[in-house]
Order: C-alpha cells, then sequence, then structure tokens
C-alpha cells in the first residue's frame, strides 16, 4: 500500500481518555439538550411513562426527552434507528448515561406524549423569547408534506372506490367466463379450477360489501375522505407532477436571522393558500410584538 495514506495499526494500544465527556466538545448541542431539558418543570408539563409489565421501572421523561430532541436535532425519526445510535453513539451516551431503550419504548414515549412535547416546543420559544433571539420580528413561513404510516392503498376517495368497484366488476365478469369455459370440458383439472375461480368470485363479493361499509363512512367524512390506518392523513399534492402523498401538512414559522421556529401547526389541508393568516398570528402571539413582518 506504499504511496497511499495509511491508517493505524487495530493491534496498536492506544490509551483512550478515561471519561466519555473528553469526547464531548464543549460547543456542542447535546449539551444545550441536556441544560435546557434539565431546567424543565416536566411534572407540570404532564409527560407519561407507562412501566413495563414485569415490574421494570419506566424511563425517566428527560432522558426520553433528550433522546427526542437529539433524534429531530439530526434528522433520525425512526425509533428503530434510534435504538441503534444509542448503542453505538458517543454523543448519545453522553447524553443519556448509557441507557439504551428499545424501538417500542421510544415509539410509545413519543405516541404518548404529543401534547406535552408541544408545550415543550412552547418552552423553547419562551426562552428564545427571554434571549431576545427573536427581537428583529422577521419571520419565514411555509409549509412541508410530511408522509404518514397510511399507505395509498389504504387511503380512499371517491374516485378511488369507483374505479377499484370498476376493476373488481370486471374481475367478476372474467372469472364467470373462465368458469363458463371450464364447464364445458369433462375432466378433473376443470373442475378444480372452477372451485378455485369461485372461491376468488366469493372473496371479491365479500370485498364489495366490505367497500360499501367504508363507503358510508367516507361520504359522511367532511373531505368525503378516509384513511384506514392513519384516520387524520389524507391524500395530498406534491411538488412532482402527478404525483400525491398520503400525509399531512405542515407549516412552520421560521426566525430568519437565527432560523430557529417560532411557531408550527400541523394541519391535513394540502394548500397552503389559506394557511398564511392563521400562522402569523400564531407567530406574532409566540414573540409578543407588536409588529411582524412576514414571507
Amino acid at each position: 500500500m506504499s504511496g497511499f495514506i495509511e491508517g493505524e495499526d487495530r493491534t496498536q494500544a492506544t490509551l483512550f481518555a478515561k471519561r466519555v465527556d473528553d469526547y464531548i466538545a464543549e460547543d456542542n448541542a447535546v449539551r444545550v439538550i441536556d441544560v435546557f431539558v434539565d431546567e424543565l418543570d416536566l411534572s407540570g408539563l404532564c409527560f407519561k411513562t407507562i412501566p413495563e409489565v414485569t415490574g421494570r421501572p419506566a424511563y425517566h421523561p428527560a432522558m426520553m426527552l433528550k433522546l427526542y430532541i437529539y433524534g429531530y436535532l439530526n434528522r433520525i425519526q425512526s425509533s428503530r434507528r434510534l435504538e441503534r445510535e444509542a448503542g453505538r453513539n458517543l454523543e448519545l451516551m453522553w447524553l443519556l448515561g448509557r441507557l439504551a431503550p428499545d424501538f417500542r419504548t421510544i415509539a410509545d414515549f413519543r405516541k404518548n406524549n404529543g401534547e406535552a412535547i408541544r408545550l415543550v416546543c412552547r418552552e423553547f420559544v419562551m426562552l428564545c423569547r427571554k434571549l431576545n433571539l427573536f427581537s428583529d420580528a422577521f419571520v419565514a413561513i411555509d409549509g412541508s408534506k410530511f408522509k404518514a404510516v397510511n399507505n395509498r392503498d389504504r387511503n380512499l376517495s371517491k374516485g378511488k372506490l369507483k374505479s377499484r368497484l370498476r376493476q373488481i366488476d370486471e374481475s367478476i365478469a372474467r372469472y364467470l367466463g373462465e368458469i363458463a369455459s371450464a364447464d364445458r370440458q369433462d375432466s378433473e383439472a376443470a373442475t378444480s379450477r372452477t372451485v378455485r375461480l369461485e372461491s376468488k368470485i366469493a372473496a371479491l363479493k365479500e370485498e364489495i360489501q366490505a367497500l360499501k361499509k367504508l363507503e358510508v363512512r367516507m361520504l359522511a367524512a367532511p373531505d368525503q375522505q378516509i384513511s384506514l390506518t392513519d384516520p387524520d392523513a389524507r391524500a395530498m399534492r406534491t411538488a412532482g407532477r402527478g404525483t400525491d402523498i398520503v400525509g399531512y401538512n405542515v407549516q412552520t414559522a421560521v426566525d430568519t436571522r437565527h432560523h430557529l421556529i417560532v411557531a408550527h401547526e400541523v394541519t391535513n389541508v394540502g394548500s397552503d393558500r389559506a394557511q398564511l393568516a392563521n400562522m402569523s398570528k400564531r407567530a406574532k402571539e409566540a414573540i409578543h410584538c407588536e409588529e411582524l413582518s412576514v414571507f
């Protein structure tokens, strides 16, 4: 390997620092997360922690909140990825005291504490206001589409339901034609094929009944659209031509100087056109200013 940059010998003995703290720089963001969460009054924010059925104590909500904030700060939203990072990431080892919750615990914390996490966001905005980080009162507002757990096939609208029923009718007609053809053949194979086709037709008829019931729920919805996995998610157009996702429209107001989120709102309305006034009012209330410039 002569002529190339060479690494160290893996068998070479090395004297590492004895403290994990020595590896975390003074200006590392995890120190900010640690101080911020430790100063919060978590008892007043109503965080829920559920012990294991085996009697094992639950993780402290402060530890779980630190992990949650670190994940979003570093674009790690997956509970499984956070579980892996907690076991190998030196910053998380420092932040959590080498605790490594499993992915189900992480996911349940996020699911059970939505309102408490929202209140933490409010506390962060109040801290930024005390530090005069929003003194310019100049924010940018935009919406972003976030994909939900709900698959597109599990989202129903008038058009999708009509298309699916038409496909089922065509399939049933095709199967009936194949049964008629098989009946003209006097053989064991033809009889077996007829039984399979009749079974498929019966399954399709059951699906029709299920779709009819879903149609009643769909027509009762304000936007005549339902999602079966994530009930609040809606089909929305994206920037790509002719493409759409089932998800949410997250409106965010960001301070243009320090790039801090001033206010946010999750909606299932696909268009941003009617969101500007509402988000401007939210941002103004969060900053507590008399005049606010928005673009």
